[in-house]
């Protein structure tokens, strides 16, 4: 494993992008979870995606599935996060780290009733707030869809359900 090629050839810049700690979060999905967009798949040039969600208590999160595009890791920052990890769930604890290749079966809850929150960072640098942002339209309105739209929302986003 070596070094990528240069792609920068200046003398340095001042072109950094600082979010503070205390901003507002970018989604709010019903009341369960809060969505901070750190670094998005536009900002990053492709490269990756980082968002911070927050999960505020009442139980929620994805189950099992698989992404075809995209690796994905997940760092627990606080709380208890339950992890799929490939064939079982486990908790995850402030630290502890799950790293997700392409077509790796993973999920991740909030079974405790307790806030957590977790790192959710992803390459490359998919478009994903449109598809959170989908989900979080249907629990702020109460709007289903019907098994035909839900099969295209999820095709269309790369997530594929066992």
């Amino acid at each position: 494993m070596s070094y990528p090629d240069p792609v920068y050839f200046g003398d340095g810049e001042a072109n950094v992008v600082l979010r503070p700690a205390g901003a507002e979060p970018d989604l709010r999905s019903g009341a369960t979870t809060e969505g901070h967009y750190l670094a998005t798949g536009a900002s990053t040039g492709g490269k990756f995606g980082l968002y911070r969600w927050d999960m505020l208590g009442p139980p929620t999160g994805p189950g099992p599935h698989f992404h075809r595009t995209m690796t994905e890791s997940f760092f627990v920052l606080s709380g208890t996060v339950r992890l799929y990890a490939g064939d079982k769930w486990v908790d995850g604890t402030a630290g502890d780290y799950l790293y997700v290749p392409e077509g790796g079966i993973h999920g991740f809850r909030n079974e405790s009733g307790d806030p957590a929150s977790i790192l959710i960072l992803f390459a490359p640098g998919a478009p994903r707030e449109a598809y959170f942002e989908g989900l979080a339209e249907l629990a702020n309105t109460g709007r289903t869809m019907s098994p035909e739209e839900a099969e295209e929302f999820y095709r269309r986003h790369d997530n594929t359900w066992l």
